[in-house]
């Protein structure tokens, strides 16, 4: 888990200021998306840019009209500074995106990258997308829901649902963080209303259930994860 955690915690550095800060400074906004390999804005700009994380590399591609273009640099033995000159982001400008925004740190320092640990990272937002494109498909038209989004503060994957004109929740997955050094998904209700079996809401936040406990299911982990995920909501409803 330690490898995990420290590639967790450098990927989460490198999301927020430089791969979410590029959006800011064009857009304004922050939220990112799971990409290929990993985690990355929206298109944005007149040339329709789009900086990502792909395994340890950081990718910056440009859609431009009759210059579309595509780079890497290795997050690996890179600093934090090496790859804002590469992404073309200004580090000195302070951003905030909540208050689980990580410090700069020293960003001459090389950053270290397990590429395994970096793959477990993506695969796992890679679940997470198909366990809510799995939710989203299963919610009613009535129930309003945004698209999945990858909130840099937190560095989880989630959507937002409307269970009932007063219940609103956040459905949604996370690598790990400072309450469970375990990747996990969860249903983190905006109310303290917390209905039926008090024994299914297992976190101060709502409920959660890990990646263990998910693949250990026979169904499949994708096919848990959104069963869970929906017993969350519909509990709402």
């Amino acid at each position: 888990m330690e490898a995990l955690s420290t590639a967790r915690t450098e990927l989460h550095r490198v999301a927020v200021h430089i791969v979410a800060r590029a959006r800011i400074e064009a857009t304004g906004r922050f939220s990112l998306r799971v990409t290929p390999g990993g985690v990355g804005s929206p298109e944005f700009g007149a040339d329709a840019r789009r900086v990502r994380i792909s395994g340890t590399n950081l990718v910056v591609e440009s859609d431009a009209v009759d210059a579309a273009a595509a780079s890497s640099l290795s997050i690996d033995g890179s600093s934090l500074a090496a790859l804002a000159r590469f992404a073309g982001v200004d580090l000195t400008e302070t951003i905030d995106v909540g208050h689980d925004t990580p410090p700069l740190g020293d960003v001459r320092a090389p950053i270290e990258l397990d590429a395994a640990a970096a793959t477990d990272v993506a695969t796992w937002f890679q679940q997470t997308a198909a366990i809510l494109d799995t939710v989203l498909a299963s919610l009613s038209t009535h129930a309003p829901a945004t698209l999945p989004r990858l909130w840099p503060e937190h560095f989880d994957l989630a959507i937002e649902a409307q269970a009932t004109a007063e219940r609103r929740v956040n459905l949604g997955g996370s690598p790990g963080d400072g309450s469970c050094d375990e990747p996990y998904l969860y249903v983190g209700p905006w109310t303290a209303d917390r209905p039926g079996d008090p024994e299914f809401w297992n976190a101060d936040f709502g409920a959660m259930r890990t990646r263990t406990q998910l693949a250990a299911d026979p169904a499949g982990l994708v096919a848990a994860g959104a069963a869970f995920l929906l017993e969350g909501y519909n509990r709402l409803r």
